[in-house]
């Protein structure tokens, strides 16, 4: 039967109790607060108490109850704190992990490079947007209307309707547009950057890849400065040995215009399989600035001439590493890129 007295002595054994084991935590709990636990057979005597003393006992039922839980609640962080103890610390003087560092894409590689030799002879890097409009990719750049480059099959558009349609550029040679409107003369800058064509993936091929390119306008710029300036670089990239020949060939902005081949710096003119037997590799297009695509950006072309001149990054790179598959550059094999963590 329910009392004061037996409600006291449920008290005193809570405050007794004591446990080594987790398991005997539960069993502890079980006993107490089980569905045939000690305080739960005392609520169901409860209902047999007379009115007037079920206030003073269900308040001391409760307090017994509150006191049962926290008790085992007690008991379980003393037990833990045991189980930490026991536990081997860190030892903060051992050496860590030793995590595997990445390095630069090769592509990055050579395009540091690049711009390295260039600011060397004074050029600046100027960068500009990847999607673009037909102004800046097209008609500034002396294309007509009807060149072939205009078409789908060569050209991403984002935007194809109304006179100066969006698309992704095709060639930095958008970035030269842009900082010959809103440059003060003269210019000599640099301009690398991704470019999009809608071309058929391959060894020699994609869709993705990047240029440099490189612009210089004042007054007096002639022919002999911009082959100067292209043998100059070669040496700079693939040597001092290195020669170049520059080879007639059209391109819209530039007059006149010239394909660069420099010297195979793998069979040293005498021909291999890399050279395909002439003992030369192409390398950039060039030539004058038009003066048509002067004028468009509101310089004079009877004070001011220039040259300008593109490379692809990728083309120089398989150059210097002898890569032979463009795509192995896009395909992130850990194997490939691990060749170049030694390259400074």
């Amino acid at each position: 039967m329910i009392s004061q007295e037996k409600i006291d002595q449920l008290m005193d054994s809570l405050r007794e109790m004591k446990a080594a084991k987790e398991q005997e935590i539960e069993e502890m709990r079980v006993k107490w607060l089980g569905k045939k636990g000690e305080i739960t057979r005392l609520f169901e005597e409860f209902r047999t108490v007379s009115p007037e003393l079920k206030k003073e006992y269900g308040q001391k039922l409760n307090a017994l109850k509150v006191a049962a839980q926290a008790r085992i609640d007690e008991m379980r962080e003393e037990l833990s704190q045991i189980v930490d103890a026991t536990k081997p610390r860190m030892d903060l003087t051992m050496p860590g992990d030793i995590m595997e560092l990445g390095s630069r894409h090769p592509i990055s590689i050579t395009r540091e490079e690049i711009i390295s030799i260039f600011r060397k002879f004074g050029y600046s890097v100027a960068e500009g947007p990847e999607i673009e409009d037909d102004w800046h990719v097209f008609s500034a750049l002396n294309f007509p209307p009807e060149h072939p480059a205009r078409d789908m099959q060569d050209t991403f558009f984002v935007s194809p309707g109304g006179e100066n349609p969006i698309l992704l550029r095709t060639h930095t040679s958008s970035v030269q547009v842009r900082t010959m409107e809103h440059s003060e003369l003269p210019i000599r800058v640099i301009c690398p950057g991704r470019v999009f064509r809608n071309e058929a993936i391959s060894a020699r091929a994609h869709c993705i890849f990047h240029q440099v390119e490189g612009l210089y306008i004042d007054k007096n710029v002639s022919f002999a400065d911009l082959k100067q300036a292209i043998l100059l670089f070669a040496r700079e990239m693939f040597g001092p040995d290195t020669q170049i020949r520059m080879r007639p060939s059209y391109f819209p902005f530039t007059e006149p215009s010239a394909e660069v081949d420099v010297s195979c710096n793998i069979c040293h003119g005498k021909g291999c399989n890399i050279c395909k037997g002439t003992g030369w590799l192409e390398i950039l297009g060039c030539g004058m600035v038009d003066p048509n695509v002067l004028r468009a950006s509101g310089i004079d072309p009877e004070v001011y001439s220039g040259f300008a001149f593109g490379m692809g990054i990728e083309r120089i790179a398989m150059l210097k590493w002898q890569v032979k598959d463009l795509r192995h550059y896009f395909e992130n094999d850990l194997r490939f890129l691990r060749e170049f963590e030694t390259v400074v």
